[in-house]
């Protein structure tokens, strides 16, 4: 059992910046995909950005140029660096990590883009 354990959300301006941060539980290393996807108010969870083992980044057309995934396996932890976030960015963002064919989901960590 792999817990996700998320930090890092809040209120920002549009135009500012967020850094969430997703510790996972785990003391066996396997390779594995972690992500972010998100939840606005009447939506569908959608993917945000992706991360493999080995570094490779996936992202949604709506945040290329504007979000960075990255990961410390050493740590277990991924990272998620949010930049000139828009009110449309608001959501709650989930973690989520993929291995041996089983998913895991954080709790979530709200994100709310207003002036």
């Amino acid at each position: 059992q792999v817990q996700l354990v998320e930090s890092g959300g809040g209120l920002v301006q549009p135009g500012g910046s967020l850094r969430l941060s997703c510790a996972a539980s785990s003391s066996i290393f396997v390779i594995n995909v972690m992500g972010w996807y998100r939840q606005a108010p009447g939506k569908e969870r959608e993917l945000v950005a992706t991360i493999t083992t080995s570094g490779s980044a996936n992202y949604a057309d709506s945040v290329k140029g504007r979000f960075t995934i990255s990961r410390d396996n050493a740590k277990n932890t991924v990272y998620l660096q949010m930049s000139s976030l828009k009110p449309e960015d608001t959501a709650v963002y989930y973690c989520n990590r993929h291995q041996l064919g089983t998913d895991y989901w954080g709790q979530g960590t709200q994100v709310t883009v207003s002036s």
